[in-house]
């Protein structure tokens, strides 16, 4: 019997999912997989890292429910073009439906996994899932990269209809009549956490439904108060690995506040630039940008990551994210800023300290955010701009509730002194800065 695989990424749900709905409606028992990618988790530098015990929690769902329905639930450890092509030998697969990935490694991977399913004679179909709007769906009226984000979200906004938030009916239709049952021998054991050489990291973890309306329509009178630990959504965890479907957060946010909208249409705007110029995921857009002469002092950006900069904001920010792997959005920026301007170390080092600690880690969202902050992005604030810690923790956390939680020693002996004058490193960073952009003109 020929059968049509669903092979789940980011989209770890069964509701309202794209890539499912095609795979019941193609006529062939499917049969749900989720891969555990080597490719991704052999890089992992903690063994109890957090995402994946997440991952893992909801790929067991995904399991029972499809069990519980009626089916069969696959889930192999390994590199997905080699687990892809033993699935095909062991089944006898005509097609392997998924949901797109815009990031630059799962696009070289889809396009490897493209070519070999068809010497085997099966297809492969991927579909827009986890935006709205993806690759060239948004353009500039002459046909260019729009990399201007008002410009990008008054387009986005003309073209956000009704129907294009509407449910995907991938929940109804899945039952016993569209899935594919084999026997326990033939599926396999599934991967546990210890199978793979990982352990499991308790931590809290939003819940995986919509937030409470009345926080939504607030959401653009408390989104800048770190102090506040529920104003914010904290919808980005599930939109990253789409426990979440992201028309149904869309639509809340379009029903409810507009500046909640405007900020999740920043995640598509982001992964549109990520999509052209994936070569931005390791080396900065603008060109004069390139060979900016960064310090790189060690010891100053470990005293960054372990939150002993005597800035508080900063500190407080960075003792959160590695406790919690949360850090609010306002704190994002001090956070970035000051490490980029203020030590004046590689935009690169700080990305890739927040892909090992954000729960919410997106590749897309975090290269432009941290290349906007270094002034080397398509998009980004003025290479010049240096934002001062001290005026950030005035605006956002002037009682220093925030701070206090973080960083108790604030204020004692034991706190230590700036790492750095303001003033001193914002005028090193934007001579050097200044300098490189001349020679490179």
């Amino acid at each position: 019997m020929k059968v049509c695989l669903l092979w789940h990424r980011r989209d770890l749900r069964i509701h309202d999912n794209v890539g499912l709905a095609a795979a019941l409606a193609s006529g062939l028992p499917v049969l749900p997989l989720f891969i555990y990618d080597r490719d991704i988790l052999d890089h992992l530098p903690n063994k109890a890292d957090a995402r994946l015990t997440f991952i893992y929690d909801e790929v067991e769902k995904l399991a029972h429910e499809t069990e519980a329905a009626g089916g069969t639930f696959l889930a192999r450890y390994g590199r997905p073009l080699e687990v892809l092509e033993q699935l095909v030998k062991d089944f006898d697969v005509a097609a392997v439906h998924t949901n797109e990935d815009y990031e630059p490694y799962a696009t070289e991977r889809d396009t490897a996994v493209a070519k070999m399913l068809k010497k085997h004679g099966a297809e492969l179909h991927a579909y827009k899932d986890q935006v709205i709007f993806a690759k060239d769906e948004i353009m500039t009226k002459s046909g260019t990269v729009p990399k201007v984000f008002g410009a990008y979200l008054k387009a986005y906004t003309a073209k956000l209809t009704d129907e294009l938030l509407e449910p995907h009916d991938s929940k109804k239709a899945f039952k016993k009549a569209n899935l594919h049952h084999i026997s326990k021998e033939k599926a396999g054991s599934r991967p546990t956490l210890k199978s793979m050489g990982f352990e499991r990291k308790e931590q809290y973890f939003p819940p995986v439904k919509l937030p409470a309306e009345n926080l939504v329509r607030n959401y653009h009178k408390t989104r800048d108060t770190p102090a506040d630990e529920h104003g914010s959504t904290r919808e980005s965890l599930n939109l990253r690995f789409g426990t979440l479907s992201v028309r149904e957060v869309v639509k809340q946010a379009k029903e409810l506040n507009p500046k909640l909208l405007a900020e999740i249409i920043w995640r598509d705007f982001f992964m549109m630039l990520l999509w052209h110029f994936p070569n931005t995921a390791t080396e900065s857009y603008d060109p004069k940008m390139r060979d900016i002469p960064y310090r790189n002092n060690e010891d100053e950006f470990r005293a960054w990551c372990e939150g002993r900069t005597g800035y508080p904001l900063v500190d407080a920010g960075m003792r959160q994210l590695n406790e919690t792997g949360y850090l609010p959005n306002r704190v994002r920026m001090t956070v970035a800023g000051f490490l980029v301007k203020h030590l004046f170390i590689d935009w690169r080092w700080g990305e890739r300290y927040f892909a090992d600690k954000l729960l919410d880690y997106d590749m897309a969202n975090n290269v432009g955010n941290w290349q906007w902050m270094a002034g080397t992005g398509a998009i980004s604030a003025p290479w010049f701009r240096v934002y001062s810690p001290e005026s950030q923790q005035a605006q956002v956390d002037p009682q220093m509730k925030y701070i206090k939680k973080w960083v108790p020693e604030v204020g004692t002996a034991k706190y230590p002194k700036p790492i750095v004058d303001h003033k001193f490193g914002r005028e090193r960073a934007v001579e050097a800065i200044r300098a490189a952009r001349n020679a490179a003109s």
